[in-house]
């Protein structure tokens, strides 16, 4: 298990280009339902992916990731019931409000580890989605926003009217998100990052602002989590408060850790494989129909096998060194 690990981890450079042409023709060979639910997948995938740069690269666990996830969705579709009818002007617009949320709590997670930042960002996702139950003069409380209006991608486009127009435009916009990660990571910044996470006694006596580095990164993630929102709002044409509940924040901790927690590509793949579960395996007419119904069920006992199997994810590292 251990040597197919490692050949997995070798192959991520040239995996995650690989990844986007296979993904790539899928608009055109899978039906409508099919891309429907990739494309949710893919929604959920980004989400995944700014948990893992938290919560893997940079040492912060999180359940809270649904807070900036969800104030990027209301943004996106205040604009859209303000005519704003733009893809990446909603876009911008959510990521920019993810990164103003997640900069605004940022002392409340930075300065503090382990269990405790668990449950500080469980209490901001928490906290979030009651305001949004309860804002009703801005979020219209639980009845949730309605943005029916099909954006562009860019002036002059047409308007994503199709699933399958609407699968392409995420798929571009996760593949340039995640790529820009990719890269980052690969910098002396992401190698700061890591060497933050894996020595912060050390880095703080050298005289690093590890706090400094983990800002960055917490805001990072929420520009991420915000356009993910954007992305949820294109596809779903509506929002409320239960699209950043504790079991979407349970759900995309879950594709993290199945994935590999220090790898991004992992949280994809992680996502990918959740949702599949979820929503082709328990809720269809397998096994004589005695699945149906039992999704969390057979999450739960996915969890259980990877912990066991794989107790680093598909492609987790356990250090910064491994």
């Amino acid at each position: 298990m251990t040597d197919v690990r490692r050949l997995l981890r070798r192959l991520t450079p040239l995996g995650f280009p690989a990844l986007i042409v296979v993904l790539l023709p899928m608009a055109w060979i899978l039906d409508d339902y099919a891309t429907k639910t990739l494309t949710s997948i893919l929604v959920l995938g980004l989400l995944a992916v700014s948990v893992a740069l938290l919560t893997g690269v940079a040492g912060l666990p999180t359940l809270g990731q649904t807070a900036p996830y969800l104030v990027g969705a209301y943004t996106a579709a205040t604009l859209v019931r303000h005519d704003v009818s733009i893809g990446v002007v909603q876009l911008l617009a959510a990521a920019g409000a993810g990164a103003v949320f997640a900069l605004v709590t940022a002392p409340l997670v930075v300065y503090a580890r382990g269990v405790v930042v668990l449950m500080i960002t469980l209490a901001l996702g928490e906290l979030t989605m009651t305001v949004a139950g309860r804002w009703k003069s801005v979020t219209n409380g639980t009845d949730g926003m309605l943005a029916f209006a099909a954006p562009a991608p860019l002036p002059g486009l047409v308007t994503l009217d199709t699933d399958r127009s609407t699968y392409l435009y995420v798929l571009t916009v996760v593949a340039v998100l995640v790529g820009i990660m990719l890269l980052v990571l690969r910098s002396p910044a992401g190698a700061l990052l890591r060497a933050a996470r894996d020595g912060e006694n050390r880095m703080r006596a050298s005289g690093h602002p590890v706090a400094g580095y983990l800002t960055v990164a917490y805001v990072a993630a929420g520009a991420l989590a915000g356009a993910a929102g954007s992305l949820l709002v294109t596809v779903e044409r509506y929002v409320s408060p239960g699209a950043g509940g504790f079991d979407i924040s349970a759900l995309v901790l879950l594709a993290v850790v199945i994935g590999g927690a220090t790898s991004l590509i992992g949280a994809l793949l992680g996502a990918g494989l959740v949702v599949a579960t979820r929503d082709w395996i328990a809720s269809r007419d397998w096994f004589g129909g005695s699945m149906a119904g039992h999704a969390p069920l057979v999450l739960g006992g996915l969890f259980i096998l990877c912990v066991y199997l794989l107790p680093r994810g598909l492609l987790g590292k356990r250090s910064a060194h491994e």
